[in-house]
């Protein structure tokens, strides 16, 4: 019987059966639906990667005011499209290691402190022009300048220079780094010609795709790369990207075969779409963390009293239950767990209405507190500020909730106002997450945390060695986050996906984000 039905999947496959026939079969079997889904996905796999067709891609967090340049990149919508079109000098690979992208190899003196990047030979942008090392220069200049508004800006500090030397792209670091490769793999450091300085939103690039027609916020349209030097990426013709930032919505798309794959899926809703024939729901543990954030700087909550209030209000096994639905884990207001490699667990801070209600009490502070939020900060944002106010009531705290529009989000709200709901997708080492969001002088220290003893540990963290006592610095780094900071994290999410067996190629991959660390449009195809 199974193999009877691994031939009619294989003609499923090459377009010789429809999937409603096949479905038909294998339900006079007595097999179900999941394991006739599994079937398909299997001679989908063993026939290889598919060239041509279209692939539709249901994306959230997209805005009318997103900018194409992709050093202002804020959300999943214009993450995605970066991978269309761009390529860092390296990336992580699906296991967290590293892949060479613009670079062909990596080297660095014995004490980690300069590094050289060596470019490939003949590769290209998709305007014709081969990449130059000054190419590489020029958009590490660009994310590093004074007045660069770069959400790569705490990465790039520390280093002492750059230069071009013939193929290769040298980086002299302050101080020893033994993680810049891995720093460098942040997707705001696609390189462009001359570092996109002429137009930085003109989206040419390496990467395996070619921007045909741009509306923001709403849909994108890409065509192949025909000059990509990768075989292994690219296979659709032809990705389209549409924005839907309703859950419900973006869910009804996928169900109704409107678009082929989505992301965020709601874990309330996951096991339910899992249970449709042609659909399979991908489940990812990692670093991604659904937060609410102060700004330090800002009353009350340049008040530590005042936050440390809040962090003791919050019930964190609850929001979990209800809002993640168990696809994720408890957090401990640092964003750090045990998906970094040099991790170290710290006492878990519990939910204590009464120790919220000493700190309020000794802060001074007994007005009202108002948090925003919206669906498209995380998903269940708002159900999640609900239970909040309703465990700081038990503590006594007022906290009024104020639902702002999806679109605009993240250039209104996020990383503008003093309180509100947000998520990280996490990033692939300790230090390349401390620069990004908690280094004093990062653009995208979004709680305003300035702390010069966090900064000097983050200093010497990179230039220490010995792995035991690094380990302890970024545990000490997690323990002033987590007593000192603005950031309430109280949970850790899954990466919830869902994909139609319209398409084929999925591989589990172990960090950064989503849709296989958003790569999942340009390196799945159309199966049939």
């Amino acid at each position: 019987m199974n193999d009877k039905l691994k031939f009619f999947a294989g003609r499923v496959v090459t377009g010789m059966m429809s999937r409603r026939e096949f479905f038909g079969r294998a339900a006079a079997l007595g097999v179900t639906a999941t394991a006739a889904q599994s079937l398909v996905g299997s001679a989908a796999l063993a026939a290889g990667p598919q060239k041509g067709g279209t692939i539709k891609v249901g994306i959230e967090g997209g805005g009318s005011s997103d900018s194409l340049d992709p050093a202002l990149a804020a959300n999943s919508t214009m993450t995605t499209i970066i991978r269309m079109w761009g390529e860092p000098l390296v990336e992580l690979d699906p296991k967290g290691g590293l892949q060479m992208r613009v670079a062909e190899s990596v080297s660095s003196s014995p004490d980690a402190r300069v590094w050289s990047f060596k470019i490939r030979p003949d590769i290209t942008f998709s305007n014709g022009k081969t990449v130059t090392a000054e190419d590489v220069l020029a958009t590490m200049e660009r994310h590093s300048g004074e007045d660069t508004k770069s959400g790569a800006l705490g990465i790039m500090r520390g280093i002492k220079s750059m230069k071009a030397d013939g193929d290769v792209f040298v980086v002299e670091l302050d101080q020893p780094n033994a993680d810049l490769p891995y720093l460098l793999t942040d997707y705001h450091l696609v390189i462009q010609p001359d570092g996109g300085k002429d137009d930085a939103t003109a989206c040419i690039g390496t990467g395996p795709y070619v921007l045909k027609s741009a509306e923001t916020g709403v849909r994108f349209v890409f065509e192949k790369n025909p000059g990509h030097w990768d075989d292994s990426q690219g296979h659709a013709a032809t990705i389209e990207l549409i924005v839907i930032n309703d859950d419900t919505a973006r869910m009804a798309a996928l169900q109704s075969g409107q678009v082929d794959m989505v992301h965020r899926v709601p874990p309330r809703t996951a096991g339910l779409i899992s249970r449709a024939p042609n659909i399979t729901v991908r489940r990812t543990a990692g670093p991604g963390h659904y937060v609410f954030i102060m700004h330090c700087d800002t009353a009350p909550f340049d008040n530590s009293d005042v936050r440390m209030a809040l962090k003791y209000a919050i019930n964190r096994q609850e929001m979990v239950d209800k809002i993640l639905f168990g696809y994720g884990s408890v957090g401990n207001d640092t964003p750090i767990n045990s998906s970094y490699p040099l991790y170290t667990e710290l006492e878990q801070r519990e939910y204590d209405p009464d120790k919220a209600q000493f700190h309020m009490k000794k802060s001074g502070y007994d007005g009202p507190i108002l948090l925003r939020t919206s669906d498209n900060s995380f998903p269940g944002a708002p159900d999640a500020t609900a239970l909040f106010q309703q465990s700081c009531g038990a503590a006594g705290i007022n906290l009024e909730i104020k639902r702002e529009p999806n679109d605009g989000y993240w250039s209104e709200v996020w990383n503008a106002k003093p309180f509100c709901t947000s998520y990280w997708g996490g990033r692939p080492t300790q230090d390349s997450m401390f620069s990004t969001a908690y280094l004093s002088t990062s653009d995208w220290n979004d709680t305003r945390f300035k702390n010069e003893k966090f900064d000097q540990l983050l200093f010497a963290a990179r230039a220490e060695l010995d792995q035991a006592k690094r380990t302890q610095m970024y545990a000490d780094m997690s323990t002033i986050l987590r007593d000192e900071g603005g950031l309430i994290c109280p949970m850790f999410n899954d990466f919830v996906d869902a994909t139609s067996d319209r398409v084929a190629g999925w591989e589990e991959a172990q960090n950064g984000f989503g849709l296989m660390n958003f790569y999942a449009p340009v390196k799945m195809w159309v199966a049939a």
